[in-house]
């Protein structure tokens, strides 16, 4: 009898000071809510960080989101008993993972650009911040397991830190966009620096069920700065700037590459029929463009003979590149002779390759068609020296170079990204070689 009165009463008096805290100026209930933070600069070796790869840790975080979506009614119930969309699908798309004790307790995807573009861009202009310079990755389908939701910042900084070490490390990531329910923006802007994209708030967003939502983004670039500002002088378990730019979390297993790529494929033709077509009806219910879109994406034939199936006269082959082009992230260094013998080198960074060339950025003016050595360090112990020209200016450093004869390293890094599926097979690189 005591309880049953003494739960309305807490409840009434926890209403009634979260109304008082919403009088306060915004400033001093930031500065409240980043007094409040508990992170733990040694969290239990049980827990475990890493990219979600297998079928069981795929399954195990839509299952997850699924349970947090359902319950926060952004969906309603799927008789999968999993959340998956479409952009679950793309190899663009990144799983991150905490496992406690091998069970997954909290998920987070990375969505980077692609030609099915970012779910929030359906309500949100992003043109302010495509202007700006680095890649955008939208940070989306966060869940963390009900039993960890009251202990603070156990699971969810441990894979927020984990989120920003894998963007500015593999993901060649510069600007996080999120969209987020309002009673939730003000964490993101008074813990981790959020700004929004505007300040309307969006009633109805189909993404999450008709849920309202606000628009908001992260510069990776510049938020160290921001964080050394308001947690530098704060106690370890309160020091989110040293958490997330100065610890080292062993807890943390960012993926092992051989080359410079920046995404982290891990759907097998398989994975993506069991996911997408025996447990959810992902794929049939896309519209015929996007369908075309997919099979551009996964054009080898194991993928096309899981893809939904395109009709005859919706196939729009204007969507197809003539050559496939990559993304990775490797250093270069460019050099030429001119007329009168002097030889430069020019620093690079290759940011896109295909078969036949590749684009990169340069501190310093390069001229066109003129033939020079590049040396591009494809990985960490795998360097190409080839013979290139550049073909195209691009304007702000971008230059378009074409290759002569590739050598011996090139062609099996390219024939590896061309003909793999997922991002282990650039490990075993040299049997995807052909006479090409």
């Amino acid at each position: 009898m005591i309880r049953k009165l003494v739960l309305p009463v807490r409840r009434l008096l926890h209403g009634t000071l979260r109304k008082l805290f919403n009088f306060l100026p915004q400033r001093r209930r930031f500065a409240v809510y980043r007094n409040l933070v508990d992170c733990d600069p040694a969290p239990n070796d049980r827990l475990e960080l890493k990219i979600a790869e297998t079928r069981e840790e795929l399954e195990a975080c839509f299952s997850l989101l699924h349970d947090a979506y359902v319950g926060s009614g952004f969906m309603k119930p799927d008789p999968s008993g999993m959340r998956v969309t479409i952009y679950h699908a793309l190899p663009t798309t990144t799983t991150l993972c905490a496992k406690y004790d091998g069970e997954v307790v909290g998920t987070l995807s990375l969505i980077r650009e692609s030609v099915l573009g970012f779910p929030l861009q359906r309500i949100f202009d992003l043109t302010a911040i495509r202007e700006k310079k680095g890649n955008i990755a939208e940070a989306s389908a966060l869940a963390v397991h009900r039993k960890f939701r009251r202990t603070g910042g156990s699971i969810l900084f441990p894979l927020m830190k984990f989120m920003y070490e894998y963007c500015t490390t593999f993901f060649d990531t510069r600007h996080v966009v999120i969209a987020v329910n309002p009673k939730h923006i003000e964490m993101y802007e008074s813990l981790l620096f959020f700004e929004r994209l505007t300040q309307n708030v969006v009633e109805n967003y189909d993404f999450v069920n008709g849920a309202p939502a606000i628009g908001a983004t992260l510069d990776l670039r510049s938020a160290e700065e921001i964080f050394k500002k308001h947690y530098e002088s704060k106690p370890a378990k309160r020091n989110l700037h040293a958490f997330f730019f100065r610890l080292e979390l062993p807890n943390i297993k960012l993926p092992q590459r051989r080359f410079y790529t920046t995404n982290d494929p891990v759907l097998t033709p398989e994975l993506l029929d069991y996911f997408f077509n025996v447990r959810t009806h992902v794929f049939s219910q896309l519209s015929d463009r996007k369908k075309c879109l997919m099979h551009t994406i996964y054009d080898l034939p194991a993928y096309q003979a899981v893809l939904p199936a395109i009709s005859e006269g919706s196939q729009d082959g204007s969507a197809r590149r003539r050559h496939q082009r990559f993304s990775v992230r490797c250093p270069a260094q460019l050099s030429l002779v001119a007329p009168d013998g002097a030889q430069s080198k020019i620093k690079l960074e290759v940011f896109q390759l295909s078969r036949y060339g590749f684009k990169a950025h340069a501190l310093h003016p390069i001229p066109i068609n003129v033939w020079g050595e590049a040396m591009i360090k494809l990985g960490p112990s795998e360097v190409s020296r080839i013979q290139v020209s550049a073909s195209r200016d691009s304007g702000e450093g971008i230059y378009g170079f074409r290759l002569g004869e590739p050598d011996l390293i090139w062609r099996k890094f390219v024939n590896a990204l061309y003909s793999g599926s997922i991002h282990a097979d650039l490990e075993n690189a040299t049997r995807f070689m052909t006479d090409r």
